[in-house]
């Protein structure tokens, strides 16, 4: 099989090699190498191949106001209900482990928030950055407990003072 695959080539005549400009009158392309005598067209590539370029106007990306703003470090927040904790043994220990080995958490840097749709029936101690009021109300009514975690980015590593 392989002694097949080392020898496979293109028939002949197939491929052609590549024309070479600007050698003279014998290349068949020489001295202005096909692209006529002076002008914008005829100078250095990058005069005219310019990204966006409109032939002189402004371009659009100019013409358009500016709108929006994009945050560079967004906080994403992952939104569980109470009914999805249902699956959860009773008396668990909901913590964000917890939540990520039952695949209700994914991703880096996440803030969980707990949301009161569904019903819950088990008795957990949920562990979350927030909480909505009904979400509280249903877990506390199954005779659980909620802890509300502070978020924050992990502190970077401060440098060494030097003096």
């Amino acid at each position: 099989m392989s002694s097949i695959l080392s020898q496979l080539a293109p028939p002949v005549g197939a491929r052609s090699s590549e024309r070479r400009v600007g050698r003279g009158p014998g290349g068949g392309k020489g001295k202005t190498s096909g692209r006529g005598m002076k002008g914008q067209k005829a100078r250095h590539p990058g005069n005219f191949s310019k990204l966006h370029f409109q032939g002189g106007q402004t371009p659009i990306q100019r013409r358009l106001p500016k709108r929006g703003f994009r945050v560079p470090f967004p906080i994403n927040t992952v939104i569980i209900n109470v009914g999805q904790l249902e699956r959860l043994d009773a008396g668990t220990e909901v913590t964000e482990e917890v939540l990520r080995e039952a695949r209700l958490v994914q991703g880096r840097d996440v803030r969980i928030k707990i949301l009161g749709e569904g019903d819950l029936s088990k008795k957990l101690v949920v562990s979350a950055h927030g909480f909505s009021k009904s979400a509280v109300s249903k877990i506390e009514q199954a005779g659980g407990k909620t802890v509300t975690l502070p978020f924050g980015r992990p502190a970077q590593a401060e440098a060494p003072a030097t003096n």
